[in-house]
């Protein structure tokens, strides 16, 4: 625990350090936002049901999704076609059972606010899996390490309250690299506060039971990935939860 400190410590400080040194182009910044959020416009939720199955059969698994702007499915037609119908599938081909899905996310939330406004309407259910897709309002909400990784653990110990026998599986901090939109200095600091909360995560879940972070992929495949630059496409969520259950499987043993 002393050497997770320490991380943690490490984490804050440069944290800190980074915004001293921004501090003066901050406004600038801050105009670099607004403008890209007006020029990429905001992409609705799916559409459709938020329950579904994929693959067959009478035996099936219970996967629950719960997060931001990915879990909503901005970027997508319908769930079926985003992260949780997605994932779903490619969790049924490995456990070679059906997979009942149920999603719950909402565009903007933070860890926090995860907490606070979506866990209160998470159904009375025993899940077998909970897929957690998080970390992209805390970066660009510019959450502190020590926040992130407060907020993170009182967030997973509510889910696994609540389901004591699951499987927990939640998704990389955002590859913010890698987007075509987000113009530079910003795309390159929000990138390091990426990073950090990557580099965090990695360590405050190294010991936590049947919880499994999918870490940063080293490359991106950026051809067809991307609706708006920021979000998914179809495409890109079928490819993101292939990649992530094949980390999984490859990684951990559940």
């Amino acid at each position: 625990m002393g050497n997770d400190d320490n991380n943690l410590r490490r984490l804050q400080r440069r944290f800190l350090i980074g915004a001293a040194a921004v501090l003066p182009i901050s406004p600038f910044l801050f105009l670099q936002g607004h403008v890209t959020r007006w020029k990429v416009g905001l992409l609705p939720d799916a559409a459709g049901e938020k329950r579904g199955s994929a693959g067959e059969g009478s035996d099936s698994a219970k996967l629950f999704v719960i997060g931001e702007s990915t879990v909503a499915g901005l970027g997508a037609r319908d769930h079926s076609r985003a992260l949780a119908g997605q994932f779903a599938l490619q969790l049924s081909k490995h456990l070679k059972r059906r997979v009942d899905w149920t999603v719950l996310g909402k565009n903007g939330v933070t860890a926090r606010r995860v907490i606070d406004e979506l866990l209160p309407d998470m159904p009375d259910v025993k899940f077998d899996y909970i897929l957690l897709g998080i970390g992209g309002n805390d970066v660009m909400k510019l959450s502190s390490p020590r926040k992130w990784r407060r907020d993170m653990i009182e967030l997973i110990g509510r889910l696994r309250e609540k389901n004591p026998d699951a499987v927990i599986f939640i998704s990389n901090c955002p590859m913010i690299i890698m987007s075509p939109v987000i113009p530079e200095p910003s795309k390159s600091l929000l990138w390091k506060l990426s990073q950090m909360h990557n580099d965090n995560i990695i360590e405050f879940t190294s010991e936590m039971d049947r919880v499994f972070y999918y870490r940063q992929p080293a490359l991106v495949e950026r051809e067809g990935f991307f609706a708006d630059g920021i979000h998914p496409s179809e495409q890109g969520y079928a490819d993101w939860s292939a990649a992530m259950l094949k980390f999984f499987t490859q990684n951990y043993e559940w």
